[in-house]
């Protein structure tokens, strides 16, 4: 969900639904309470999955509010990904696994608490520690002492990893369990941000209303109607917010969000509508945005459905790939502001950072040889798959419906694939977690980092953090731990590429295309720009 350099790797999704506080404020126009410096922005949004704690965020509309409210040690350049120093002075080590972490001074949670060594230390134990349920907790897997605190079955057999040490009020150590050259440039992700004691003293009082060192300060939020961020006007960073705060208002239809927009109601839409795509520039001229960025549309499976996972079903993985013709969908369902996808990443990452055709002609449409492979393959289980979708946002039906009929045309079965919508985003996701999907589901995947083991690592790993589909395989497994422990990048990447080979023979997953950023704002706002992972870089949007 967020980015580092072009040879590095990358991972998508955060989620929010705090304990509702006041309501708050009332609606002007487009947003808000005039314009200037103060002037409030309104932003669409849409309800997160769970409450706001960095570790258990691992999709993007909790991961947006994530970004307005905590700084880490790193952060994602805004215009190139490329990993910066934020709240570390500097990170240091001789052997890629010893890491000294030096913090910078004069840094406070917006509470008054300092941000100190203590601050991540504590954040980073409580997120890998079993007992707390933390979604994002095998992001600290390379942490030494890591199993100690979340074993595979059991109880923690210890509360804090043996990798992790105060040195005093600025510096750290961690201590990794192999090498990892690149592991600093992962530690922009919100997972690893800092907490405040208040965190620890009264956890239901801080998830109420969320406190954070950022920007940012949270005033209220309305499950289902909308949140309210202010200005923090004693923010330390040099990357202050450039207006008076954001509002998000929750939007279950996303074309709904867009009539608000083009009546003036709202001042930003940060996914416009596939139905919309051929009026938003007539709409709304040179206020409508349009670029890569480091998203990929997946199909997934769940393995852990034993009708989903037999031998040989892999022929029956890539045949569906096959019965889906890319070319087509993008260029009428999405006016080519997706590209079809020839392997498991991204091209923002370059070829340097690992991008390639490593999907082949699995990925390419041929209904006769599609219908071969489904057969060989076992068929589809039941007769009928349905592909299961959030209805709220992401224009997900339309696409959806034309790959089952590109599915369904290539197999000459008007019965093979149906959709299968889910009112809404948190609803969808939650269903996912409880491995409750009753076929394939679409699987977005917006990076964290723009590393290629970004891409592969959280959705694919064994027991990875956004393994949603289950999928396993030791091979890949293997392949994954060895690019990581590679100091020389070429070699890491070609490692990884390696990886997506076991991946592809696998059909692990359906990649379906690569999604470009979409925005359309009001005339009321200026210098509005997406970064790299297609989120709006809120602190830097002006009000005239």
């Amino acid at each position: 969900m967020r980015g580092a350099t072009h040879a590095k790797w990358a991972a998508l999704a955060t989620a929010v639904a705090l304990a509702a506080t006041a309501c708050g404020g009332g609606d002007d126009g487009g947003g808000g309470g005039g314009g200037g410096a103060d002037g409030i922005v309104s932003s669409s949004w849409t309800d997160p999955q769970n409450p706001l704690e960095p570790a258990n965020t691992n999709e993007v509309q909790g991961g947006k509010v994530l970004d307005m409210i905590f700084r880490g040690l790193k952060r994602y350049n805004a215009k190139t990904g490329a990993a910066e120093d934020m709240l570390a002075e500097k990170i240091v080590t001789t052997d890629s696994i010893n890491f000294t972490v030096t913090v910078k001074t004069g840094w406070t949670f917006s509470n008054g608490e300092k941000v100190t060594a203590k601050s991540f230390v504590d954040a980073w134990n409580y997120g890998a520690n079993l007992k707390n349920n933390q979604k994002n907790a095998p992001f600290f897997g390379y942490i030494e002492g890591y199993d100690q605190v979340h074993p595979e079955s059991g109880q923690p057999k210890a509360q804090t990893m043996s990798g992790l040490k105060v040195v005093d009020d600025q510096n750290f150590t961690v201590k990794l369990t192999q090498k990892f050259s690149t592991w600093p440039d992962t530690l922009g992700y919100s997972a690893f941000s800092p907490l405040p004691q208040s965190f620890f003293d009264d956890h239901a009082g801080w998830l109420a209303k969320p406190v954070g060192n950022g920007p940012y300060t949270i005033q209220s939020y309305a499950k289902g109607s909308q949140m309210e961020l202010t200005r923090w006007n004693d923010y330390p960073g040099t990357d202050k917010a450039q207006n008076g705060g954001i509002t998000l208002k929750v939007y279950t239809d996303n074309n709904t969000a867009y009539t608000d927009l083009t009546a003036g109601n709202l001042d930003l839409v940060d996914d416009v509508p596939a139905s919309q795509l051929k009026n938003v520039s007539a709409d709304v001229g040179d206020r409508y945005i349009n670029e890569p960025a480091g998203i990929i549309q997946t199909l997934s499976f769940p393995f852990y459905d034993p009708a989903w996972n037999k031998p040989g079903q892999e022929k029956l993985r890539q045949g569906l790939s096959m019965a889906i013709d890319r070319q087509q969908i993008t260029e009428t369902i999405f006016q080519k502001t997706r590209t079809p996808a020839v392997d498991w990443t991204s091209p923002v990452l370059g070829e340097d950072g690992g991008f390639k055709d490593i999907c082949g002609e699995f990925c390419k449409y041929d209904a006769a040889e599609a219908k071969k492979l489904v057969a060989e393959g076992g068929g589809i289980p039941g007769g009928t798959m349905k592909i299961s979708y959030n209805a709220d946002t992401g224009s997900h039906k339309e696409w959806v419906d034309a790959v089952c009929n590109s599915i369904n045309k290539a197999l000459g079965n008007t019965k093979a694939c149906v959709g299968n919508p889910i009112g809404t985003f948190a609803d969808f996701r939650n269903q996912i977690t409880e491995s409750k999907m009753p076929g394939p589901f679409r699987a977005g995947w917006q990076m964290d980092y723009p590393l290629i083991q970004n891409f592969l690592q959280p959705l694919y790993y064994t027991g990875a953090s956004s393994n949603d589909g289950k999928y396993s395989d030791p091979d890949f497994d293997k392949l994954v731990n060895q690019a990581n422990a590679e100091t020389d990048t070429a070699k890491a990447v070609e490692l990884f590429q390696q990886a997506e080979g076991v991946l592809r023979d696998d059909m692990g997953a359906i990649p379906l295309w690569y999604q470009n950023g979409s925005a359309a704002y009001s005339d009321r706002v200026e210098n509005v720009a997406l970064n790299p992972f297609s989120v709006p870089v809120y602190n830097e949007i002006k009000v005239k």
